[in-house]
């Protein structure tokens, strides 16, 4: 990994999106949800740049850098969007929570969450972590969610079948009985698609990808685990279904400005929030600035979802490469930790019975 993962905090800026706006005083989740709305300025239309061969431009190095959660909160329930004032009031909690590095780095939605809660100091609920001193750019904007669909912000409710495949897989990453019961995350397989949370594991820094076009394809080639998805865009049909991949298989095509890209094929073997095999994807990437894209990606799969659902993610512009990402190299230890770990669960708990036996 990049030595760029490790610029102090002093260095960066938690920045937002909304501009020239005064925070205002408050405390606690009330106030920020009931700030009164400012005016906002009209976006101008803007032409994206194109390739050689015609098509809309969208190379470059990319990453979510979002503060935005995937699911709206449940003390903004019924609100899909923060006024000015409550967006710079946010920004002004999390700026005092995170911009000293004295407090635990808040991964994924947590940030927004902490800034929401306005806690006296942040430390994250799951147990140690690193310092907020390596916390990556994250932006404020005036959603509460990344899903705009269905309108309450939320996943769909998973079913029956979903709910009792995600029990089973958490109970093997609790006590794997090898490396094979772990997640694909945790072997360095792959992440899985798609990438909607801010980077592998909701932390950004690990959510760097790079755009490549040449005519008749595009690649999108992620950072972590070094992922590479070539899109065919000359039409042909999917694979036959009896070919599954990690990744899928996705055929794209364009839609006047925006790059249209279907996915099916995956394998038995991935997981998703618990899809698998079944999972459909429809992702659009558009891009409504020079530095902007913005990425709308629907999922449907009806053996894990009660319905479909979206969500839009803005993609910022990095000038930024993309690095080694050595993760089977580092892995060896952390996965004999992870193992030796399990037995030493099983071994307390015979012990634990031969004694009740008695």
């Amino acid at each position: 990994m990049s030595d760029r993962f490790l610029a102090p905090l002093g260095a960066l800026t938690i920045v937002f999106a909304v501009a020239s706006l005064a925070p205002v005083s408050a405390s606690g989740q009330d106030q920020v949800a009931g700030v009164r709305a400012k005016p906002t300025a009209a976006t101008k239309t803007w032409t994206p740049p194109r390739t050689s061969d015609g098509q809309p431009d969208l190379q470059g190095v990319w990453l979510n850098t979002s503060a935005t959660p995937l699911e709206r909160p449940k003390a903004l329930a019924g609100k899909a969007l923060l006024t000015d004032d409550e967006v710079a009031e946010l920004k002004r909690r999390a700026d005092r929570l995170f911009k000293d590095g004295n407090a635990d780095l808040p991964i994924g939605d947590n940030l927004f969450l902490a800034a929401l809660a306005n806690p006296e100091h942040y430390r994250n609920p799951n147990g140690a972590n690193r310092s907020s001193a390596y916390m990556v750019e994250r932006e404020f904007d005036n959603r509460t969610s990344l899903i705009v669909d269905p309108p309450d912000g939320k996943i769909p409710a998973m079913t029956p079948e979903a709910q009792q495949r995600r029990a089973a897989a958490t109970a093997r990453d609790r006590a794997p009985a090898g490396p094979e019961d772990l997640n694909n995350n945790a072997r360095c397989i792959t992440p899985g698609l798609p990438r909607i949370g801010p980077g592998a594991g909701g932390d950004p820094q690990y959510g760097y990808y790079q755009i490549l076009q040449s005519p008749g394809y595009v690649v999108l080639l992620m950072e972590t685990f070094h992922d590479a998805r070539i899109i065919p865009l000359d039409g042909r049909p999917h694979l036959s279904q009896s070919i599954r991949q990690w990744s899928g298989d996705s055929r794209g095509r364009w839609d006047g400005n925006t790059l249209i890209v279907d996915t099916t094929n995956f394998s038995s073997k991935t997981n998703f929030l618990g899809s698998a095999d079944h999972l459909h994807l429809v992702e659009r990437f558009t891009r409504v600035a020079s530095d902007t894209i913005n990425y709308e990606v629907t999922l449907d799969d009806p053996t894990t979802w009660t319905k479909p659902w979206t969500a839009v993610i803005r993609l910022k512009q990095m000038q930024a490469m993309i690095y080694e990402y050595a993760c089977h190299e580092g892995n060896n230890d952390p996965m004999l930790s992870i193992l030796a770990s399990a037995r030493a669960d099983e071994k307390a708990a015979e012990e634990a019975a031969k004694k009740g036996s008695k």
